[in-house]
């Protein structure tokens, strides 16, 4: 049997697509250094990040396409990723450069949601509060940066993934609207885990800012993980915020620790637009009773200390749970957070002007 040759190696792998840019393999130059031995095919790919999140699926779809050959029983595939100036031919800046659609964007006001705890529901709030924008008749977005526990998908009932354009990846859009883009869409399953140190989780949220085309918005939510570390440094430092805002619970110990995520903020210069309460209450079905599940409220009096508006309470509200599961948060109906949406319109800053035109009009 004639063994197959480096040319029918490459015709095979021409129709495996990169995921994110949407382009053939072979073309992008990812396929290098074929080498054929009997019935064994080796073979090297070039990423355009040895940190991609979908490489698994790149690797098996490769094997697959190539084990497809006659007389091919075998396929080995190194990885190695591509030079500076090998990402910058096939339209991929260098870091610390714009991203390809940042220069697209108009976005009037980006805020991020912060606690410097975990488990208080700042997720659950930034999905709220990006509903009431949207019911406002605001154009919106929700930039998932808990990268490695992202949960903003799954609330929101989105499977799909991002697009491609020649303008940069397309977020998700969800029932009502709202452009979405979180890591947990570009994952094989909702379930696999990133596994990542600090640098590639920074340079993951630089590029949802910068390599996603969101278009026009009038509001971009930006669902930061909890603490002060990188991810919250990165997007402090690196995207335009109009603000930030702080989620707390009635603990002491939530307070203590949102206080500490205040005080990054102000470090930074970055306007505290104020603070939420979740969780801050429980009324009983059957006998319409209030109970303070977690202890009395404190959440007037610290934002008061910390000198920062007080925008409202959610209650501990067991529908809550049930449409997040089933992704349904939009049909939520939130009445506090209409309110919210209202303050924040009337504090957070002046859009910013686009980096296209003159006035954002």
């Amino acid at each position: 049997m004639t063994s197959v040759t480096e040319e029918q190696v490459k015709e095979a792998l021409a129709g495996v697509m990169d995921p994110e840019l949407k382009r053939s393999l072979v073309e992008l130059g990812m396929v290098r250094d074929v080498r054929i031995r009997d019935k064994q095919v080796k073979l090297t790919l070039a990423l355009t990040t040895l940190a991609c999140p979908l490489k698994d699926q790149i690797v098996s779809e490769s094997k697959a396409a190539v084990l497809a050959l006659d007389g091919v029983e075998e396929v080995e595939i190194e990885l190695t990723e591509m030079t500076s100036e090998e990402k910058r031919q096939i339209g991929i800046g260098e870091p610390g450069q714009p991203g390809v659609a940042e220069n697209l964007n108009r976005i009037q006001r980006v805020i991020a949601v912060m606690s410097g705890k975990g488990g208080v529901g700042k997720s659950l709030v930034a999905g709220l509060l990006a509903v009431a924008f949207r019911r406002e008749g605001h154009r919106v977005g929700i930039l998932d940066a808990d990268i490695t526990g992202p949960s903003i998908p799954k609330m929101f009932g989105l499977k799909d993934k991002p697009g491609g354009s020649p303008l940069g990846i397309l977020p998700v859009q969800s029932e009502s609207g709202i452009k979405i883009m979180s890591i947990n869409l570009l994952l094989p399953s909702e379930d696999e885990a990133v596994i990542w140190r600090g640098p590639l989780i920074s340079t993951a949220i630089k590029q949802f800012w910068g390599d996603v085309f969101w278009g026009d918005l009038d509001w971009l939510v930006v669902d930061l993980p909890p603490g002060t570390s990188d991810a919250a440094l990165t997007v402090m430092q690196s995207l335009p915020l109009s603000g930030v805002v702080l989620v707390s619970s009635p603990q002491n110990l939530a307070g203590m620790v949102v206080r500490k995520a205040a005080r990054m903020a102000q470090m930074l210069n970055i306007p505290v637009l104020g603070l939420v309460e979740n969780m801050s209450y429980f009324v009983c079905p059957d006998a319409g009773k209030r109970y303070d599940v977690f202890g009395p409220s404190h959440a007037e009096e610290m934002a008061q200390r910390m000198g920062v508006p007080f925008l409202g309470r959610l209650p501990l509200d067991p529908r809550i749970s049930e449409l997040c599961d089933a992704g349904g948060i939009e049909e939520y109906p939130a009445e506090a957070f209409a309110s919210v949406a209202r303050r924040l319109e009337e504090m957070a800053p002046e859009p910013r002007k686009s980096p296209v035109q003159p006035k954002y009009e």
